[in-house]
């Protein structure tokens, strides 16, 4: 009989491993992200197989839900087109994050699991883990939405013109034509192409602050929900747990808006 007090169970900042499939493995927060994705395709289909062209019940909540999305998606990008070129990726990015967010929070989520034993101690280790609570997940995340802001950029403005927002090889071939009239570009195309670098610098600052921001805060929710738990298990989680919904949708908010916000960017021609 293995006494309580002998098992190990707190919230760690890796993702515990659940199984392997040959050498790849599988953790409780990939675990989290596959169920996740599940539930979005089960969703999908059966709002698929119910639309109709004179929206009604569901489908017309929906439909308003995204019209209000669109209409916030047109305060960033400035037109419908292209709120409706970017709406797909953005929105998947955020009912994503908005449902691992949220499934971190049900009941079994980080208290249904085994016990393993781990460098001599009996550690407790669930089966599913609020994915966004991993910073693998979150890096991922980031790294998918900021790589393909740049994806979409060179699509928009061409590879030679987006290539010159980062490394200005134009600054420097625009010397030798200009330095008779503008003695100043020995001086100023130097300095575009420095900044050129400075963006790249910010471009790894933006996967950075997106991971860190988005898994931050939901690791925090998930330690406070723990403590209050420890504290009395009954009646002083739940104002708390009303918090982090709160908290989760913000949080997927943000992100989502951010990314959309790269895309946008990344889109624009450069202007004088």
């Amino acid at each position: 009989m293995i006494a309580e007090s002998q098992i190990l169970h707190e919230n760690t900042l890796f993702a515990e491993p659940i199984f392997h499939i040959g050498s790849f493995t599988v953790s409780n927060s990939l675990l989290n992200s596959w169920l996740v994705v599940v539930v979005v395709l089960i969703i999908g289909l059966a709002i698929r197989k119910k639309i109709k062209l004179v929206p009604h019940g569901v489908q017309n909540a929906l439909e308003i839900v995204f019209e209000n999305f669109l209409g916030l998606f047109d305060g960033v990008t400035g037109n419908r087109k292209r709120s409706m070129q970017f709406a797909p990726l953005v929105l998947a990015f955020f009912f994503f994050i908005l449902l691992n967010n949220w499934l971190g929070l049900l009941p079994g989520i980080g208290s249904i699991g085994q016990i393993v034993r781990q460098n001599g101690e009996l550690v407790f280790v669930p089966y599913f883990r609020g994915a966004t609570a991993d910073l693998n997940t979150t890096l991922a995340l980031a790294t998918i939405g900021v790589v393909l802001s740049h994806v979409f950029g060179v699509l928009a403005v061409g590879w030679w013109n987006y290539l010159n927002k980062f490394i200005n090889i134009k600054a420097f071939l625009e010397i030798p034509g200009k330095i008779r009239k503008d003695p100043t570009v020995l001086l100023v195309n130097p300095i575009k192409a420095f900044v050129g670098l400075i963006e790249i610098i910010g471009e790894l600052a933006k996967i950075a602050s997106l991971s860190f921001r988005l898994f931050g805060n939901i690791f925090a929710g998930e330690v406070l929900l723990a403590a209050m738990s420890a504290i009395l298990a009954f009646g002083v989680p739940i104002p708390f747990m009303f918090l982090e919904v709160i908290v989760g949708l913000i949080q997927a908010l943000i992100f989502a808006m951010l990314i959309l916000t790269y895309l946008t960017i990344a889109t624009s021609k450069e202007e004088h």
